[in-house]
């Protein structure tokens, strides 16, 4: 597919989805709005531009569309006749931080929620310590209770390998164990996914032989390039309705290369959103400084001052939260 070109056409009988070039989007969606939808139509055409409008991620989008033409093409046969398959859909998300792997999960509960695969369609986000009890029988405990609250959607678990580095006598252990049983008991209406760091991702299916057959789809979230990011960067200022002097720009660019050459793990979108919140709040406070009216366009302007590095900032971009 490509990434470059999907399209979306509704009729009465079946919908199919494949998203224009970016040039094209605007125009495809004005379409859209003028058929007549039924309102889950349009809920999953909202879907898809929101997962069409992230920068990047082309890999990601392919395999989204991919699983709802599978779903799409399975509803049809069954309605025809036909034998259909049964499939998992618990997902592997490999990738540094701020890579879009958490707002790529929402989105699939979403979308799944909407073709009928979860009843609910929300996200469950936990880490370690929500599972890992202190006691034997605790964690079971737990872990059981967070899956019946993720029923009906997502149980998404992030740094997931951090399960497995106690030891044989780690809880961490029994958690893993847990969720292996619960992915073949719960399978009807609950998705699990497991999301971190590519390598350690990689070393953590080896602690289970259970786990990697169970974790069909595996989706690997690729370090931005500086171009996206600087596009990503430029979407987060224009949704707050700010604007980058041509200066400012350049600075930031600076900014970002510097730190995706300096930083042991890069943070992606996570460093550009914690750049951009601290230039705005820069920004607020040389405006306060000046005793003169100020126009719409300097609320609005953000100079290369405002601009700072995370090492200026006395920050690390490690800390900020997604």
């Amino acid at each position: 597919m490509g990434g470059s070109l999907r399209q979306i056409t509704i009729n009465d009988s079946r919908m199919n989805i494949t998203f224009k070039a970016q040039e094209e989007e605007k125009r495809a969606v004005e379409e859209i709005k003028e058929s007549p939808v039924h309102p889950e139509h349009e809920s999953i055409n909202h879907i898809f531009h929101e997962l069409n409008s992230m920068i990047g991620l082309e890999n990601v989008k392919d395999l989204i569309y991919e699983i709802y033409a599978f779903l799409q093409i399975e509803k049809m046969r069954s309605e025809a006749g036909l034998k259909i398959g049964s499939q998992s859909f618990h997902m592997l998300f490999k990738g540094n931080p701020g890579t879009g792997k958490t707002t790529v999960a929402r989105l699939v509960a979403k979308l799944f929620q909407k073709m009928g695969l979860l009843s609910k369609g929300h996200l469950v986000e936990v880490e370690r310590a929500d599972l890992v009890g202190e006691y034997i029988g605790h964690t079971a405990q737990k872990t059981r209770e967070l899956v019946k609250k993720a029923m009906g959607g997502i149980l998404f678990i992030d740094e997931a390998y951090s399960l497995a580095r106690g030891g044989e006598k780690d809880f961490g252990k029994e958690a893993i164990d847990c969720l292996v049983k619960v992915m073949e008991d719960k399978k009807d209406d609950l998705i699990i996914i497991l999301a971190g760091y590519p390598d350690e991702m990689m070393d953590f299916l080896e602690t289970n032989t259970g786990l990697p057959s169970r974790f069909p789809i595996k989706i690997v979230f690729r370090d931005y390039t500086l171009d996206e990011l600087i596009l990503i960067a430029n979407k987060m200022v224009n949704e707050r309705e700010y604007t980058l002097s041509d200066a400012a720009s350049r600075r930031l660019r600076e900014i970002i290369l510097d730190e995706k050459i300096s930083e042991p793990v890069f943070s992606n979108a996570r460093l550009v959103r914690n750049l951009i919140e601290k230039s705005i709040r820069n920004q607020a406070v040389r405006l306060m400084s000046r005793h003169t009216k100020l126009s719409k366009q300097d609320l609005m302007l953000i100079l290369p001052n405002d601009m700072m590095s995370s090492i200026e900032n006395g920050i690390k971009s490690e800390s900020i939260i997604s």
